[in-house]
Order: structure tokens, then C-alpha cells, then sequence
């Protein structure tokens, strides 16, 4: 069991004027009505610091929160393997399964959490998807993470990924701008997706080696959207294998889509480069990729 969690949000435009119970059953499709009332009932939502009942209507700006109790989180991965480590930075390979942060139903059992059992300062300078294994770069100081997230944002960081998608390619290579952005998803309202209204976006992604209805891939990103890469290849027409969320196209599967942070596919953080934020050395690092995701010429 973890200690719970307090959700926090202020109220924007979109909500003024709705009550709290339909403003909670609309934003968050994960729980039905009824689920919602019994939170009410239960005392675990408030609004502006009060206990409430799910009749108020809501004004802009306030604070509703919901005081999650605390529950057993699923099971996880509990190891990492530590690949760089010095006075300012660590860099870790995260196992496939394993939360980088805090997020759907995790809590205690992220990569975060177990790197910080032994690094209490460490903070993540990124993520990776639950199901994507690979590096994940840390910082240990203010300075070395104002420097980095700084380098991050100017495109100085290198990242590239191993991906494995259906479908056999018909280019040995293919520069994806398609643009992402909010797309809606019949349970939770919206995840990201494929869309002419998103943001700018920029792939590169590789032929590695052709397979029997499959491509194995070398991607790197240029701009870091949520799940840039499982929807960038979904876009070109190569959605990774077992893939439960995207489909062809880049939009969310027309019959029972699945969730963001549900597993089944193969995409692997293969290396990482950047320049060191104290000593200005150009570092690249390394996370061997699995089996699935080896070349024949590899294994």
C-alpha cells in the first residue's frame, strides 16, 4: 500500500459554472458517475479547502482536489542498472514495465521513486513510457538541471530509439513532421495523438533490418511530444507492434483503444547524447537493446 495522493487542479473557464460532480464525471472518464458520488460521500473531494458535496457550482480559478486514499499499486519492475554516475548527473536504464514518475494508478512503484532510495536529490530530466525501456538521465543539482533542461528545450540532446512496427517499409528512411496535439479517446476524453491542430513535431526514423510483416527501426526526435514516436510511426502507416492505443494513421483505434500507459509493444531509449552541464564534455551513452530488438547480424 502507498500513502495516497492528493489530485489538485484549478478550475478553468471551460468548467465555470457546472457543478463539481459533473465536472469530475467529465474531465475524468476513468470513474463513472456513481464512483464519483461515492467520493463525495466518502469526504474525499474538496473545494477551496472545504469538504465537498458534488452540488456546488464551480467558479473560475478555485481549487478542487480529490484526497485519493491510499491503494496497492500494481506490480512492477523493482531494479534498474546504473550506466553513468558523478557529483552532478546519473544516468539509469529502466526496465520495460516500470513507471518513470508518478502517474496512473503509480505511486511508490516508479523508477523515480527506487532511484531516490539511494539518490534522495535526484530529480528526472525526462520520461520514458511505461512499456519503453531504456535510458533516463538524472540530475543531482539545481545548476546541473537548469543547464540541461536548458540544452533539452535548444535541441543540443540526442535521442535515439529502437522501434518495432508492423508492417514491411517501403523507404529505407522517413522525416515525420506530422504535428501532435489532443485527440479525443472515448474514456478519458483526450490523449495525444495525430492532428492538424498540434504542435510541430519532427522524427527521423531509420530502416533497420525488413522482417516477415515487420520493421525494426532506428528513431531520433527532434522535438519531445508525449509519445512522439508511437505516434509518428502510426502516422506513416506502421504502428509498433502490439501497439493498443494508435492505430494506422496516428489517431486512437476506432474499437476499444487502450490507454496510454498500457504495454505490448517494443521501443527502447538506445542512446543518449549530450554535453556535460559542469565540464563540457560531449558524453553518449549506451543501453544495449533486447533481444526482440537486435538485428540479425547482432544476436
Amino acid at each position: 500500500m502507498n500513502d495516497g495522493y492528493v489530485y489538485r487542479e484549478r478550475i478553468g473557464s471551460a468548467s465555470v459554472g457546472r457543478t463539481a460532480l459533473a465536472h469530475l464525471t467529465g474531465a475524468y472518464r476513468h470513474s463513472i458517475e456513481e464512483e464519483w458520488r461515492a467520493r463525495f460521500a466518502r469526504g474525499e473531494v474538496r473545494l477551496e479547502g472545504s469538504i465537498a458535496t458534488g452540488d456546488e457550482v464551480l467558479r473560475g480559478h478555485q481549487e478542487l482536489c480529490w484526497h485519493r486514499p491510499p491503494w496497492r499499486e500494481g506490480e512492477t519492475p523493482d531494479s534498474f542498472e546504473l550506466v553513468y554516475e558523478d557529483a552532478s548527473l546519473l544516468a539509469v536504464i529502466k526496465p520495460s514495465g516500470l513507471p518513470t514518475i508518478p502517474s496512473g494508478g503509480f505511486l511508490k512503484n516508479t523508477l523515480l521513486s527506487f532511484v531516490r532510495l539511494r539518490w534522495p536529490e535526484a530529480s528526472a530530466l525526462h520520461r520514458l513510457g511505461r512499456a519503453t525501456s531504456g535510458l533516463v538521465l538524472f540530475s543531482r543539482t539545481h545548476d546541473a538541471a537548469a543547464k540541461l533542461s536548458r540544452d533539452w528545450r535548444e535541441g543540443d540532446v540526442e535521442k535515439r530509439y529502437r522501434a518495432l512496427s508492423d508492417g514491411v517499409a517501403a523507404q529505407a528512411s522517413y522525416d515525420i513532421h506530422t504535428p501532435i496535439g489532443l485527440v479525443p479517446h472515448p474514456l478519458l476524453g483526450s490523449v495525444h495523438g495525430a492532428t492538424e491542430k498540434g504542435k510541430p513535431s519532427h522524427s527521423h526514423a531509420e530502416v533497420l533490418e525488413r522482417r516477415d510483416g515487420q520493421t525494426l527501426f532506428a528513431v531520433r526526435i527532434h522535438t519531445g511530444r508525449p509519445e512522439q514516436i508511437r505516434i509518428h510511426l502510426a502516422s506513416i502507416g506502421h504502428p509498433l507492434t502490439g501497439e493498443p492505443l494508435f492505430a494506422s494513421g496516428g489517431l486512437p483505434r476506432e474499437r476499444e483503444p487502450g490507454l496510454p500507459g498500457e504495454g505490448g509493444y517494443l521501443l527502447h531509449a538506445e542512446t543518449l547524447a549530450f554535453t556535460h552541464p559542469l565540464t563540457s564534455e560531449r558524453l553518449r551513452l549506451h543501453a544495449p537493446p533486447p533481444a526482440a530488438l537486435r538485428m540479425a547480424t547482432e544476436t
